[in-house]
């Protein structure tokens, strides 16, 4: 028979009287939260960056749902909020969500946090939300820090119309391709990227959206923040000497609005130099992109080029075999 799952309670000694947190040695007293998922923001590094709502609300929920509880304790620690911390991941999430839904409908009131930044972004929050409102559990959000909008506020590049990508794939191929799709986007690119892929994928934005401004945010709100801001091209070239330990989220302005678009010559003399590097599937991709022309009309080009490539070849191998 399967266990059922243990109940949610408050830490021992945490009732109505003693729930709190303290700043700067001032000590201040929470209220016990409503019923219901709290998604709750936290901090991207800086853990002065928390707002007094969540403060309340994390001391007082019932319990904590966190990604890393020991990331979390330190959140928790240094406001001296007492709280019972519980994961919450991709790798337990299927167990763990009847026992979030359990506590729920026992009354009982539950914060679910990241790592860092705003719940449900790049992280598994939504399967829980859309089960607790089928449920008809009360969900509430506690707006607060996010590395996206933070990257979008320093990159200085339009922000009216933004597309969030998460991260890229981690194999070249796929990350190109993927790549190539996200440079049709009439719209300024926000990813996420990992230290040691940061200067690959670099190089492959350079190749493939050319001179567009970008920034490479890298540890925001941190003690060593930076922000480096030129066009892909000039980004791509000082890649070799940028710091890669950290955290990065990558900006890329939209195309620009009288972008060029290639005649069909230079359509030719594009594919040409793609084909002979990549298959004819990334060479019309990286020419969809860098052309501005449609890629049923690019598509038809490519294939044509290949094959005349192709017979050529075997025309030059047929003739080096008949000589001498």
């Amino acid at each position: 028979m399967r266990a059922k799952p243990a109940p949610i309670n408050t830490p021992e000694g945490t009732d109505a009287a003693s729930r709190g947190f303290s700043i700067d040695a001032h000590h201040l007293a929470a209220p016990k939260a409503a019923p219901g998922l709290h998604l709750v923001a936290t901090p991207i590094g800086n853990l002065g960056d928390i707002t007094l709502r969540a403060l309340r609300t994390l001391a007082g929920v019932d319990v904590i749902a966190c990604e890393d509880t020991r990331i979390t304790r330190r959140l928790t620690e240094r406001y001296a909020i007492a709280a019972q911390l519980k994961p919450y991941h991709e790798y337990n999430a299927e167990a763990a969500r009847p026992k979030i839904l359990e506590a729920l409908g026992q009354g009982g009131s539950v914060a679910l946090v990241s790592d860092a930044g705003t719940p449900l972004i790049s992280d598994p929050g939504f399967k829980l939300v859309r089960e607790v409102c089928a449920a008809g559990h009360a969900v509430y959000a506690l707006p607060g820090p996010s590395s996206v909008l933070a990257a979008l506020s320093v990159a200085a590049l339009p922000t009216d119309r933004f597309f969030f990508e998460g991260f890229l794939p981690a194999k070249s191929a796929a990350r190109r391709s993927r790549l190539a799709e996200l440079a049709r986007i009439d719209a300024t690119l926000v990813m996420f990227e990992s230290g040691n892929r940061v200067q690959d994928t670099l190089a492959e934005l350079a190749e493939i959206m050319g001179t567009r401004e970008a920034a490479i945010c890298r540890e925001l709100t941190k003690l060593h923040e930076e922000v480096s801001r030129a066009t892909l091209h000039e980004l791509a070239r000082e890649a070799d000497a940028l710091e890669t330990r950290g955290e990065f989220v990558l900006v890329i302005g939209p195309p620009a609005a009288d972008a060029e678009v290639l005649t069909p010559d230079a359509l030719d003399d594009l594919l040409r130099e793609q084909l002979a590097a990549h298959s004819v599937k990334d060479a019309v991709a990286h020419a969809v992109a860098l052309s501005g022309r449609p890629r049923r009309e690019v598509y038809a080009r490519a294939l044509e080029l290949a094959k005349n490539l192709h017979k050529n070849l075997h025309k030059d191998l047929r003739g080096g075999d008949g000589e001498g």
